[in-house]
């Protein structure tokens, strides 16, 4: 009989195995449980054989193992495997708080194991949080921890075999090499026996798959496991009851503590301007920001050159290698990549050269030319390998230094081919969407191109859905005119911002408007079509009338009419002539605007087949007219245009008529009138989903409450304007509105400024749709 502290050791472990207290075992063995706790605690040195054969006999033990309890050296050593901890160790503090949430639950559940699945893009920090965690917690963890290092992504490409892993293990735990078990499943058996009762972490580092993992899987609950991965491990948590733990980039903050961290706040600080630069390169990612520290370390450069490296156009990546597989960025995603099937391979390589920030599965079936089905397929394989993120449902992205090294392996042919076939997606299903929002736009001067093979437009089943989808997809969007304008595809250039117009027209978008349309004013010089010319100056007009650019709006107004002229396109007049009127209302010279109106009416009179153009002058005129006090004579001509929108099935130039009713009702003081077409028109613009237009129309309900004595009632209608308002950020309407507001609640008598009966108001918008 060896050392008594090693059998109470072995007695505690089989004890725990057995989920017995000390009073259970004692009087399962006819000992006292002074006796028990003694022989635990290793104060008996030597227990009578007679207590070790009825212990033995109570743990039900018997052969080989039997024979080694009776030795009284069956207690292997304490297990110590865990790698050195990271120094300096930044961020964190939200993944570190949910291990030790983990790990203190596991209390709650003491007949489960927890398991832990840590997975993240290659880089990202896994191992480093992990062995950190795993530190700080380990004093928890008496009866050992284990680690392995399974392979999963390495350079050699030899992955491990989870029989050597558990003959790794089995030597940690002191199995002498003549009695480690010669098959698989018995090893795994008498690792698991040892195991069992006792306090230990598992640390299962860089794992491939859940295949791998599960022999490994300790069966007592005293034990709790750490999983490591660039894959999810989905398997692992759907049938093994794993919690997932996904590990993303590191926030801007981090990465600046990371930074200061490894150079020092002194050297940070003599250059201050660089460290956003480096931040902004490195896209938080921790293995991007060492490499990116050490080499500042190293050199001793200024960080603006690291910088200026970092930034350097198809660069980034050769800066990003610190000379060794493990510390070079392109050389630890290609361990991921390698890993891919073809068909996932070739949709990575293809996600490099999106123009966009993230794309949907349709995006993604247009850009990579296969079909739904497949193209969701590929995707799961992308996201579980963490070469995706699924950051929402249905709508994918990449990170930027993936990005970066999916575009590298791209074929130039293949990327072009990819990229034309996104943009026809995008102009063909964005175009669509216009169309639902605003039915009565003229046709395209240009006709869409022929979608190419594999691309086809996203289906949009009505107006609410192409709002949703042109929201969804606006920055995609405008990624998309940008690249077009820089790869010279006219067509397609002026096509996106007519696709777009309407929509920022609406959502109040004027400095994307302008954009888009600038662009489209330099690709129309390209194309032998004066009428498009003329179109995109004059749309280009309107979005600088809305950016309070009234100088630049009156020289593309004059160009348009001019180029409109020259064409004999005498509807073309009268739109210029209509956004002419609201550039004088916008400067409060109503004379003048009304005089346009009535000249853009007299050109669409001559043209005998433009109902919808005609309403719109007719409406026009007519608000004119109630603004400068002909409230009845507006009624005229605003009632003859609702007559031919509501023919027309003209959702926007209805509500606009209404509108431009309610205020002339309003100026002759036929309160109730102008509440109704006040509130239908009000319902119209919330359809539509025009914020600023229902914003308006609200305050002018508001405003004529006020004027018909319910001063309650024009506290609803203000207050839901002012949300609308807020929410848009329109800061000096908002103020407004929150002064009539605040005037109901005091004592003054006067009533609250605003844009009453025959006030100019610079809503100019209301009166023409974009066409």
């Amino acid at each position: 009989m060896t050392g008594g502290s090693a059998f109470g050791f072995a007695v505690r472990v089989h004890r725990r195995r057995l989920g017995l207290s000390q009073e259970e075992l004692a009087e399962r063995v006819g000992l006292s449980i002074s006796t028990i706790g003694k022989v635990e605690a290793g104060r008996i040195s030597r227990p009578r054989p007679v207590t070790v054969r009825l212990l033995a006999d109570a743990f039900g033990l018997t052969g080989a193992e039997r024979d080694e309890f009776c030795r009284g050296d069956s207690a292997p050593p304490v297990a110590a495997q865990l790698p050195p901890d990271v120094h300096p160790f930044a961020g964190r503090a939200e993944e570190l708080a949910g291990l030790d949430a983990l790990l203190d639950g596991a209390r709650e559940r003491p007949s489960v194991a927890p398991i832990a699945v840590l997975s993240g893009m290659a880089g990202v920090g896994k191992t480093t949080l992990a062995v950190h965690w795993a530190h700080q917690v380990s004093e928890r963890f008496p009866d050992g921890q284990l680690y392995v290092n399974l392979r999963g992504f390495d350079p050699s490409g030899r992955v491990m075999e989870p029989a050597d892993a558990i003959r790794g293990f089995l030597d940690a735990l002191g199995v002498p090499p003549d009695e480690i078990p010669a098959g698989p499943d018995a090893q795994a058996g008498r690792y698991r026996n040892l195991l069992a009762g006792r306090r230990v972490l598992v640390l299962i580092d860089n794992a491939r798959d859940a295949e791998q993992v599960r022999p490994l899987l300790p069966g007592t609950p005293a034990a709790l496991v750490l999983i490591t991965s660039r894959n999810q491990l989905t398997g692992l948590i759907a049938t093994g009851g794993a919690h997932p733990l996904p590990l993303g980039v590191l926030s801007p903050g981090e990465s600046r503590d990371l930074l200061n961290e490894r150079l020092g706040a002194a050297r940070i600080a003599a250059e201050p301007g660089a460290l956003p630069d480096i931040v902004e390169a490195c896209a938080g990612l921790p293995l991007a920001l060492s490499i990116a520290a050490a080499r500042a370390q190293q050199s001793g450069f200024p960080l603006t050159a690291l910088a200026a490296d970092l930034n350097e156009a198809g660069h980034r990546l050769n800066v990003l290698d610190a000379g060794d597989p493990l510390s070079d960025v392109r050389a630890v995603f290609s361990w991921s990549y390698a890993t891919l099937t073809p068909p996932a391979a070739r949709l990575f390589r293809l996600l490099g050269v999106h123009p966009g920030t993230d794309l949907s599965t349709f995006g993604a079936a247009a850009l990579s030319g296969t079909t739904l089905a497949e193209t969701r397929r590929l995707l799961s394989q992308l996201t579980r390998a963490n070469l995706a993120t699924e950051r929402r449902p249905g709508r994918f992205t990449q990170h930027d230094l993936l990005r970066a090294y999916a575009a590298e392996l791209v074929p130039p042919d293949e990327a072009d081919t990819a990229v034309i076939r996104i943009l026809a997606h995008y102009v063909h299903t964005a175009c669509a969407a216009n169309r639902l929002l605003n039915p009565t736009l003229k046709p395209l001067a240009v006709p869409l191109l022929p979608l190419p093979p594999g691309a086809e437009p996203e289906p949009i089943p009505g107006q609410q859905a192409a709002i949703t989808w042109l929201a969804t997809e606006h920055t995609n969007l405008l990624a998309a005119a940008a690249n077009t304008a820089g790869a010279g595809l006219h067509a397609y250039t002026w096509q996106l911002a007519w696709g777009l117009d309407t929509f920022h027209y609406r959502q109040s978008h004027p400095h994307d408007q302008a954009t888009t349309w600038e662009a489209a004013v330099v690709a129309a010089e390209q194309l032998d079509m004066p009428g498009v010319q003329a179109y995109t100056h004059r749309r280009l007009g309107e979005a600088y009338r809305r950016l309070d650019r009234t100088g630049d709006a009156y020289a593309q107004a004059r160009e348009a009419l001019r180029r409109y002229r020259d064409a004999g396109d005498r509807p073309g007049e009268g739109d210029v002539h209509l956004d002419l009127s609201m550039l004088a209302e916008h400067e409060g010279n109503l004379e003048e605007a009304l005089e346009h109106a009535e000249h853009a009416l007299t050109a669409y009179r001559a043209a005998t087949d433009s109902d919808a153009g005609l309403a719109r002058c007719l409406n026009t005129v007519g608000w004119f007219r109630t603004l400068l006090g002909d409230h009845a004579g507006a009624l005229d001509y605003c009632r003859t245009a609702l007559a031919i929108n509501i023919r027309l099935n003209s959702e926007e130039n209805i509500a606009s008529t209404l509108d431009s009713l309610g205020s002339a009702y309003q100026g002759l003081r036929r309160y109730a009138e102008a509440v109704d077409h006040y509130r239908r028109a009000a319902e119209g613009f919330r359809r539509m989903g025009d914020p600023p237009l229902m914003a308006e129309t609200l305050e002018r309900l508001g405003d004529t409450h006020y004027e018909a004595g319910d001063p309650q009632a024009a506290r609803e209608a203000w207050t839901e304007a002012l949300t609308a308002r807020t929410a848009l950020n329109h800061k000096p309407e908002a103020q407004s509105l929150t002064r009539k507001i605040h005037t109901l609640g005091s004592a003054s008598s006067e009533r609250p400024g605003g844009a009453g009966c025959g006030a100019s108001d610079p809503r100019a918008s209301g009166r023409e749709p974009t066409s």
